[in-house]
């Protein structure tokens, strides 16, 4: 895939889900405000489950989805369609119980992102992403990154600020 293009756009119903084999993709979705909203990173180098991008609701329901997922760099990526998966967690349940794992370890993701959103504080949060995403942090552009935190790109340029003089004093 081509940098910029998506392997899904809001309004359209999630068909297949795609892993990344190479590239970088982000999840987002934008407000009645035209604001961007990231939800999550997916690339090459994360741990496996991490690397899978997907709308499990619009997947399931076959409803129109909330969602953008789009290649921030030139990507390779696989997919597997709806009727596919539920024909290989028939079939093969090696694949449901392996899926199974991954929706379990994309929850778990969610829940934690969830509670450092309501509890943790900017600075924190920009901690955890770069425990959670230590290759994206000088790979996409700090606006992303201050989109997936809730934050101005200009608070997260103090942070890092902040965070390099306590590192060099």
């Amino acid at each position: 895939m081509k940098r910029r293009h998506f392997v899904l756009q809001q309004g359209d119903v999630c068909r297949h889900f795609t892993f990344v084999v190479s590239g970088c993709f982000k999840m987002y979705a934008v407000d009645k405000n035209g604001n961007e909203h990231n939800i999550q990173f997916a690339a090459e180098n994360d741990l496996p489950a991490a690397r899978w991008l997907f709308d499990l609701s619009s997947f399931y329901s076959e409803k129109p989805s909330l969602f953008y997922i789009e290649a921030l760099e030139p990507s390779l990526v696989l997919q597997i369609g709806h009727p596919d998966l539920l024909d290989l967690f028939t079939h093969h349940h090696k694949f449901d119980r392996n899926f199974r794992i991954i929706i379990e370890q994309k929850f778990i993701e969610l829940q934690n992102r969830v509670l450092g959103n309501i509890s943790s504080t900017a600075e924190e949060r920009y901690l955890s992403f770069l425990e959670q995403y230590p290759q994206l942090s000088n790979r996409i552009a700090g606006t992303q990154i201050a989109s997936y935190l809730g934050i101005t790109p200009e608070f997260l340029s103090k942070i890092r600020k902040d965070i390099a003089r306590t590192i060099i004093p």
